[in-house]
């Protein structure tokens, strides 16, 4: 793995916006983590320091020290292989100590780590065990990163990005994909090689790309060695918790949800206080929350009547001979996008997890889930979101005279509010429709003294004047845009720099195309910077 190495941190040029700010982040995360009175049903504890404190004494008095020994087992056996760093493996010891607890996210199995914010996930997780631990200094706590290695969608992790190009992997697949065998991606390493290039950084990315995927055989084998890879000197451990020991412990929630079927009560009940409170409802329970996973199959399981069927197979069970195959073979029992939060939390002495707003927005579904099942809901925090630029772009964006606020403007409200910047001509004629609306509202009252039936007159002939005011007014703008053009070009090139596809910059580049030109010294500087209780967007200049 690599060492980074120690730069000068403080001369890094930073820059926030609230995420409301940004406008690319709903009104529920938004009003999450703001603090909106309304909301406080649907979590347990807000993300402060003194927050931690209470979970630390509640998750104490629900995780044995039996799960810290079936835990600890689990991840040396799946460090076996695995060349780790010495903080890391001191990590999965302390797993053992009453006083050890673990900060944790997650994230599918994407192709070279998929988009920019793997990296932003990860060290949100990493610097918020450091906080955590300079505040209370008689704990330790483990940075975790969960692989959804029981997921089964490829098509969303088979590719990433490159300097505007997807590299793919093309592959037949079934069941889930941690089982995914590894051949083709030799095609897809030659691919990256030729539009890499041969610098030194090039080379580092290469060495990456076919250690972790023409050196191990399925793709969870394969994203463990790259995560570790990346962040195992930050002492990260990696957790695949597709594991028979790990899955033993969950029998009794899994249970509950095959006999009482609890998350679509629970779950159900919350979506419906969500939509009254103007909010939409991120997933929808289905009335069995789970996945049978055997030989490449993963597929619902389906309740009907009184019997248990497997979707898409001949499959089915009674209810007691679906439990006692679970107590046999709890290896074969998959959560889904609602159960997997629970999963997670009944295996890993879990204090806080952190996520973007997709993933916030379900885990706020499925508080009352975790009540029924006597689980402890964890505190839940928005990850860092990170816009990284040049020193170069952000000399350009000074000289163009481009805000970071309007960086986040739509195309069109862009353009027109810089041609009205930069434009010699006053194209704004809002005190024009004021001065108007002043000038009717008195003739709205003439009009009523004298005779109402003339009200409709007077209203037809201010829509009509308005009306022909903002057709004016956009007449003259495409006139200008029209003289301004080379500078609106350039101003709209550093943008889509900033956000390609119109996208968010770290939900669309992968970390190689910065890794190429910044190396090991993106992370450490990413390291840092990122302070995941500030919540707020960042803007940071390398």
């Amino acid at each position: 793995m690599y060492l980074y190495t120690h730069i000068s941190l403080f001369c890094m040029p930073t820059d926030t916006l609230s995420f409301r700010e940004t406008g690319y982040f709903s009104n529920l995360i938004c009003d999450y983590i703001e603090g909106k009175e309304e909301l406080k049903p649907l979590f347990h504890r807000f993300p402060t320091l003194e927050s931690f404190k209470d979970q630390i004494k509640e998750k104490s008095e629900h995780f044995s020290a039996e799960k810290r020994g079936v835990l600890t087992t689990v991840l040396q056996q799946q460090y076996q292989n695995i060349p780790a760093s010495a903080q890391t493996r001191k990590n999965i010891e302390l797993l053992k100590s009453s006083n050890t607890f673990t900060i944790t996210t997650g994230h599918q199995l994407n192709l070279f780590t998929g988009p920019l914010y793997f990296l932003y996930k990860i060290i949100s997780v990493v610097n918020l065990c450091k906080t955590l631990k300079r505040e209370s200094s008689e704990y330790n706590f483990v940075p975790i990163f969960w692989m959804a290695t029981e997921d089964h969608d490829f098509e969303e992790i088979s590719f990433f990005n490159f300097k505007g190009k997807k590299v793919k992997w093309e592959k037949e697949t079934s069941g889930a994909v941690g089982h995914l065998d590894t051949s083709g991606l030799g095609e897809v390493a030659a691919v990256l090689s030729s539009e890499l290039g041969k610098s030194t950084n090039a080379n580092r990315l290469i060495d990456l790309f076919e250690g972790a995927y023409l050196k191990h055989t399925n793709l969870a084998e394969a994203t463990r060695y790259l995560a570790n890879e990346l962040f195992g000197d930050l002492g990260l451990v990696i957790i695949d918790a597709d594991n028979p020991l790990l899955k033993r412990q969950f029998i009794p929630e899994v249970t509950a949800e095959l006999s009482e079927q609890v998350t679509y009560q629970n779950v159900s009940s919350t979506n419906q206080s969500l939509e009254e409170l103007g909010y939409g409802v991120q997933v929808n329970p289905r009335k069995i929350n789970l996945f049978y996973l055997s030989d490449g199959l993963r597929e619902r399981i389906i309740i009907e009547g009184d019997k248990y069927r497997i979707n898409n197979t001949d499959r089915q069970f009674s209810h007691k001979a679906l439990i006692q195959d679970l107590e046999n073979h709890p290896e074969r029992y998959s959560p889904n996008v609602l159960m997997r939060p629970l999963y997670q939390e009944v295996v890993l002495p879990n204090l806080c997890y952190i996520g973007g707003g997709g993933e916030m927005a379900y885990w706020l579904q499925l508080k009352d889930s975790f009540k029924a099942q006597k689980v402890p809901f964890p505190i839940l925090l928005l990850r860092d979101s990170v816009l990284i630029r040049t020193e170069k772009q952000l000399k350009k964006q000074k000289k163009l005279g481009i805000s970071d606020t309007d960086l986040f403007l739509n195309k069109n409200a862009f353009i027109n509010k810089y041609v009205r910047r930069i434009s010699n001509i006053n194209i704004d004629f809002n005190p024009q429709i004021h001065f108007l609306e002043e000038q009717f509202a008195a003739l709205y009252e003439l009009a009523d003294q004298t005779d109402p039936s003339f009200l409709g007159a007077v209203k037809a002939q201010e829509v009509k004047q308005i009306k022909g005011l903002k057709h004016l007014e956009k007449r003259l703008l495409k006139a200008q845009k029209r003289v301004l053009a080379d500078r609106i070009e350039r101003s709209l090139s550093l943008k889509e720099q900033f956000f390609p596809n119109g996208s968010l910059q770290e939900r669309q580049l992968n970390f190689s195309e910065l890794y190429l030109e910044f190396g090991d010294d993106l992370i450490t500087v990413l390291a840092g910077q990122l302070n995941p209780l500030d919540m707020r967007f960042l803007l940071l200049t390398i």
